[in-house]
């Protein structure tokens, strides 16, 4: 795949191996501006900029992916085949289906469930499980532990197509949230799925960190600010693992 993309310009060696993917790029820019030595801003397409920098003396990119699947699959796919990334890390936010997961607690995602049609393209001849590589995730969780972080959760997301659900104010809403979370799903969010399935299908490296910002059982909620500024313990997670 030749670059530049029609949503990246910027060259291979401008990125590192890794990428921490949020889905917001104010989150991008606080990421690069305080995590990350020297940053320097190597994409603004439709502006979801792209920092890299130095953490740890590794070079570390920071890219926004913007909201749902069709959006990171987009991002992920140039990434991976057009300028030579190996990983991508989203950090992002999920809405908390479990009495025990609580706000600002963080996820690691085992796996991403969907009810997305994202992965149809493959043409698979029946359901494909979307699941982090396991290299990242086995050690994300040492590094949890070795952070002392005492509020982190391992295992299965919802990957939704939909924020507004027609449904949302029915009954039939939080009856379908009691389903997924009776089989252990720990809560929603909306790209991870469509990022596992390309690493898999193009022989890279993935995996979804989360903060939780919302509950959805209890409706407490984040700012739109807390969410830009707060996600700290999940973002220093993500570069420890990608160092």
């Amino acid at each position: 795949m030749n670059y530049p993309t029609p949503h990246i310009k910027a060259t291979p060696q401008q990125f590192g191996k890794t990428v921490l993917m949020p889905g917001d790029p104010n989150r991008s820019r606080f990421i690069a501006e305080n995590f990350l030595k020297d940053a320097v801003l190597v994409n603004n397409v439709r502006g979801v900029q792209g920092y890299t920098g130095l953490y740890k003396d590794t070079p570390v990119s920071v890219m926004a992916s913007g909201m749902g699947m069709p959006s990171i699959g987009i991002y992920s796919h140039e990434l991976f085949n057009a300028f030579d990334v190996d990983n991508i890390i989203r950090v992002g936010s999920a809405g908390s289906i479990q009495k025990d997961v609580k706000v600002m607690d963080v996820i690691i995602g085992m796996g991403a469930c969907t009810d997305s049609n994202f992965g149809m393209q493959f043409r698979l001849p029946g359901t494909f499980a979307p699941i982090a590589d396991y290299g990242l995730l086995s050690k994300c969780v040492e590094k949890a532990k070795e952070l002392n972080m005492d509020n982190y959760h391992v295992g299965n997301v919802l990957s939704s197509d939909l924020f507004y659900e027609d449904n949302l104010n029915l009954p039939g809403y939080m009856q379908s949230v009691e389903l997924w979370g009776k089989m252990g799903v720990l809560a929603f969010e909306m790209e991870s799925a469509a990022l596992y399935m390309n690493a898999v299908r193009y022989g890279k490296h993935a995996l979804g960190i989360f903060t939780v910002s919302n509950h959805i059982l209890t409706g407490e909620d984040l700012t739109p600010e807390q969410r830009e500024t707060t996600f700290t313990d999940m973002i220093t997670l993500a570069l420890e693992t990608a160092v």
